[in-house]
């Protein structure tokens, strides 16, 4: 199927791994130009050279800034060429008891994983409904309707991005401007990996057996019953960016593997 992103910029934060480095590529196979995004010039650049490997004609380039620090982030801002399509995927993510999170934890997660697509948003919305076409992704979670109690500042962050795309949907009445969200369930992205590899090695069990008991255990409600790939979520994110989908806007799309029971 021709997504029809070939005369496509996209800006994918967050992308020097897991699911956004899995986006751009996906992207870069569809013909767009992708601008990626990490916290250190060394990260980017040895993404480039995967991408490029991957996607030998790929028009991909990168800029650094950490999400966590508003000058960087103003400084990406300006350095950033106007932009068809913008994912934001930056984030973070711990598990820590509800009572061990002090508060400069919930405003660190805060200011990552929601004030980043707020400014990126708030940059480019205004010319995507000027020039009558555009595409805006949050990265959110089923953890934004299912909250995991050993991380519920994280399923917080991943609520308030809902609130965000569906209230800036709202502004792109009768235009051709779409904004989503994306729901990922349990990804096995590479902070996943390792995750589950250190649970492997400190349990001494196989890395089957700690996915087979965090779905029975943590998870017991997945039909998928297995870690999603990264690529199944950049395969979605593709689909929701392109013209092809512009029948969808403000909507929640959920990638969990059929996690959270509700049928809306």
């Amino acid at each position: 199927m021709d997504l029809k992103l070939s005369d496509k910029v996209a800006f994918v934060s967050g992308s020097t791994a897991g699911i956004g480095f899995a986006i751009a590529k996906r992207l870069l196979m569809e013909g767009a130009q992708v601008i990626i995004n990490g916290r250190t010039q060394h990260n980017i650049d040895e993404a480039i050279r995967e991408l490029k490997s991957a996607v030998p004609k790929a028009k991909i380039s990168g800029i650094a800034a950490d999400f966590s620090n508003v000058d960087e982030v103003n400084k990406l801002i300006q350095a950033l060429p106007d932009i068809d399509i913008l994912i934001n995927n930056a984030g973070i993510f711990e598990p820590k008891a509800f009572v061990e999170i002090p508060d400069e934890d919930w405003f660190r997660f805060f200011e990552v994983n929601v004030m980043s697509g707020i400014r990126l948003s708030r940059h480019f919305f205004p010319n995507m409904l000027k020039k009558n076409w555009g595409r805006i992704i949050f990265i959110s979670s089923e953890s934004a309707v299912f909250i995991p109690d050993e991380m519920i500042h994280y399923g917080m962050t991943k609520t308030a991005q809902l609130a965000v795309s569906r209230g800036l949907a709202e502004l792109t009445k009768g235009s051709n401007v779409t904004v989503n969200s994306i729901l990922p369930g349990p990804t096995k992205s590479k902070g996943v990996g390792t995750f589950i590899e250190d649970l492997s090695k400190a349990n001494n069990i196989s890395i089957e057996e700690v996915e087979k008991d965090f779905f029975k255990n943590m998870r017991p409600t997945s039909l998928l019953q297995r870690f999603a790939s990264v690529e199944e979520v950049a395969d979605t994110v593709a689909y929701y960016v392109s013209p092809l989908a512009s029948a969808t806007n403000g909507a929640s799309i959920r990638v969990e593997g059929g996690l959270v029971r509700s049928i809306l």
